[in-house]
């Protein structure tokens, strides 16, 4: 099965600009080419009407299955903190520019 597929070319900030425009395009079947300074960089299509939707997942359904130890609830040891709060004492290289 072939397609007749009418491509349009936007660049970034078209693109950002109209984006509900385009959006409404694609729907009907149009797809766009989108470039950054004029060059090709990726093509957006619509999904395949036909494609099954995903379904709601059921919340709960580990309920039961998972113990946390009652040590997961202790405070963290202060090397911990400070790894986290960025005092751990490692020199971090800088990056030059």
């Amino acid at each position: 099965m072939v397609d007749n597929l009418v491509m349009f070319r936007v660049n970034i900030h078209e693109l950002k600009a109209r984006l509900s425009e385009l959006l409404d395009k694609l729907e009907v079947g149009e797809a766009l080419l989108v470039c950054r300074r004029n060059v090709p960089i990726a093509e957006l299509r619509r999904l395949p009407p036909d494609r099954p939707r995903r379904r709601k997942r059921t919340l709960g359904k580990a309920k039961g299955q998972l113990t946390v130890p009652a040590s997961f609830f202790e405070p963290l040891p202060d090397h911990a903190i400070d790894g986290f709060e960025g005092r751990s004492g490692l020199q971090v290289p800088r990056i030059l520019a």
